[in-house]
């Protein structure tokens, strides 16, 4: 990486570029010609994250960044105290969940619901392919989701060959996609198999941005190709996802399943939790039937509803 910026940029030139990796008030920012400079935001407050195109000038031998420019979508996460940016400008969302340890459905829900409620279309993938058993409960209990349209691959990234990755790549191609996930999913693994320099590259951003040894506190962008069509976003694990950026009664359009049954409520406001005639709550089947709402789906529902709609102090 050259820590000085282009010699072919005049000085006082703005000129635009990508923001590749961030960490506090730095980031590196990648020029079209492959350029890769050291950032820092104009003014005390930082609101650059990883995708977004950006305007810069050069100042001395940093870059200074005078704006974002306009972005198509931004995922994130909101709690009751803090607000926290994955990443701008992306395709899509690979939700990673691997059969042990035993994932979450209720993360795995709050996911999806952030990239529906960002118009960022997901993707889930399974990992560990190779647990026989474990593998086989665990695709059982994402039939809802498969139900719901989203594309589900399974993988088995400690012992797929290459040419088992084929099917993802595909779906990867010619897209920046963000990979979310658990700890212990399997999303290190991913990346250093569909990225064979990624942790060479993260070292050496670490070092540039002074930030020590690599860990998953940042977010980072790797190109997957020479062309620079395709790119993976790296992302750090998270084990909460607050989606207090929602309004309670939005949750049913994030929702597939609910969403495709709320024609059939009695009640235009209907908040499928206690009215009669309720067209989503009679669609709630246990076990799951294909075309309705699992139970565990509704009663993560519920609970979502009731933590949006509590008082905010």
């Amino acid at each position: 990486m050259k820590h000085q910026p282009p010699s072919f940029h005049p000085a006082s030139a703005s000129q635009t570029g990508l923001v590749i990796a961030s960490h506090g008030r730095h980031c590196v920012v990648e020029t079209p010609d492959g350029e890769r400079v050291i950032c820092h935001p104009r003014g005390k407050k930082s609101a650059v994250v990883v995708g977004d195109r950006v305007a810069w000038q050069t100042s001395g031998d940093e870059g200074v960044i005078e704006r974002v420019l306009e972005r198509r979508n931004l995922l994130y996460r909101q709690d009751e105290i803090r607000t926290k940016s994955f990443a701008a400008n992306i395709d899509l969302v690979l939700v990673l969940v691997a059969a042990e340890p035993v994932f979450s459905e209720k993360q795995l829900t709050r996911a999806l619901i952030a990239a529906e409620a960002a118009h960022i279309q997901p993707l889930v993938a399974l990992n560990k392919s190779d647990l026989t058993e474990p593998f086989a409960h665990a695709w059982a209990r994402l039939a809802p989701y498969r139900d719901m349209g989203y594309a589900v691959v399974p993988l088995g990234l400690e012992h797929d060959a290459d040419a088992e990755l084929a099917p993802l790549r595909e779906l990867l191609a010619g897209r920046a996609t963000l990979v979310l996930g658990p700890s212990g999913a399997g999303k290190s693994t991913l990346i250093n198999r569909l990225v064979p320099g990624a942790k060479a590259l993260t070292r050496e951003i670490s070092q540039v941005l002074n930030t020590g040894k690599h860990t998953t506190t940042s977010t980072s962008w790797y190109w997957l190709d020479a062309a620079r069509t395709t790119a993976l976003i790296d992302s750090p694990g998270f084990q909460e996802f607050g989606l207090h950026h929602i309004e309670p009664a939005q949750l049913p359009a994030y929702m597939p399943d609910l969403r495709r049954h709320v024609k059939d409520c009695r009640f235009y406001n209907c908040t499928h939790l206690h009215e009669p005639g309720c067209g989503v709550r009679a669609e709630v089947v246990w076990p799951f039937e294909p075309g309705r709402i699992s139970e565990n789906r509704y009663a993560i529902y519920e609970e979502l509803f009731a933590e949006l709609s509590a008082p905010r102090y």
